[in-house]
């Protein structure tokens, strides 16, 4: 059981901030109630009042930066049905091969798997159900500045670079495309509501020192052994980052980053009889001034090493006294956290 400990000091001084302490950020908008990188997935996130809202960020053939999670599409489109034999040698259908025009053209659903049809989370929206599309990098942050204008609310973003070097592989500079946009719509420096992460820490050191970025940035820690492919299917170890972790790997990313986003099995440790401890990771990042966003609370998708929900955000903001965290389920979080504070 874990040992649920006070969060009154904890969130007393953060409450004086101008962003709330934690941060409770929408994973891909509000996508587990909604399907991920709608823009109606984002609409229902900013009702429930979430701090930040994250945005994946792809490339069209035409260079436009669409939200998509992947760099392929077959597992959230119709694109198989709709440009049958547009795929590559090695199965998938990539946002990179298909102009805007030709994205447009797709129907967005629940995550599925190809092969199968079937629903990676099978109590999510219903698959193929309604009418949603794709949305580019423009029209999302133009929905949140609209909200934001007519609700009074000062929700921020949360975009990802996705595959930044795959990209440039493939001809187009996903980072010198996307930060122009940013600043055009406000998004410029550390006083601005957003953070921009990336998995590839090359990509990290290159937006801060050529590319002059003077927001924050966070370092993407992938999940053990995770690893990123290649156009040609091929998987290499661009994710599989957890070296960064150490004390040293840490204060390299202190001297050009403002926080991580680890996995939340980085930050436990198991015993074989199934106990669970805190380790020292957090500790570690907090003392090299680094913020700590882990990712992803799902409600019906909770890691093994916790009992229930409760279970794992006491983990997480009491134990851990992590600095935010990514939610498909954020209401939950957000009532969580309001608990605590009452």
């Amino acid at each position: 059981m874990i040992r649920h400990l006070s969060l009154l000091a904890f969130l007393s001084g953060a409450m004086m901030a101008q962003e709330p302490l934690p941060l409770v950020i929408a994973h891909r908008g509000a996508s587990g109630y909604l399907p991920e990188h709608t823009l109606a997935a984002k609409a229902y996130a900013h009702a429930l009042g979430v701090d930040f809202i994250e945005q994946d960020i792809v490339l069209s053939k035409d260079g436009v930066p669409v939200v998509m999670h992947d760099i392929e599409i077959e597992t959230v489109t119709d694109v198989a049905r709709r440009f049958p034999g547009r795929n590559r040698a090695n199965g998938h259908y990539y946002a990179i091969d298909f102009t805007l025009a030709e994205l447009r053209q797709l129907r967005l659903t629940e995550r599925m798997d190809p092969a199968t049809g079937k629903a990676v989370y099978p109590d999510r929206f219903p698959l193929w159900k309604s009418a949603f599309g794709l949305p580019t990098l423009e029209e999302e942050l133009e929905l949140i500045a609209g909200l934001n204008r007519s609700t009074g609310r000062r929700t921020g973003i949360y975009p990802e670079l996705k595959s930044p070097g795959w990209h440039r592989r493939e001809g187009k500079d996903l980072s010198a495309i996307v930060l122009p946009i940013l600043a055009r719509h406000g998004y410029r420096s550390r006083s601005d509501p957003f953070f921009l992460q990336c998995f590839e820490f090359e990509e990290i050191k290159r937006l801060r020192g050529e590319l002059g970025f003077k927001g924050r940035l966070v370092q993407l820690i992938g999940r053990h052994g995770g690893s990123e492919p290649d156009a040609s299917g091929k998987t290499g170890g661009a994710r599989d980052n957890a070296m960064l972790l150490t004390r040293d790997g840490l204060a390299s990313i202190a001297a050009v980053a403002d926080g991580i986003g680890p996995a939340f099995s980085h930050l436990v440790s198991t015993d074989p009889a199934g106990g669970v401890r805190i380790n020292e990771v957090v500790d570690l990042a907090h003392r090299a001034g680094l913020v700590v966003h882990p990712y992803t609370f799902r409600a019906d998708a909770l890691p093994r090493f916790v009992a229930d929900a409760e279970d794992l955000l006491g983990l997480l903001f009491v134990n851990a006294q992590v600095d935010g965290v990514f939610a498909d389920h954020p209401d939950r979080v957000l009532r969580y956290l309001q608990r605590m504070r009452e």
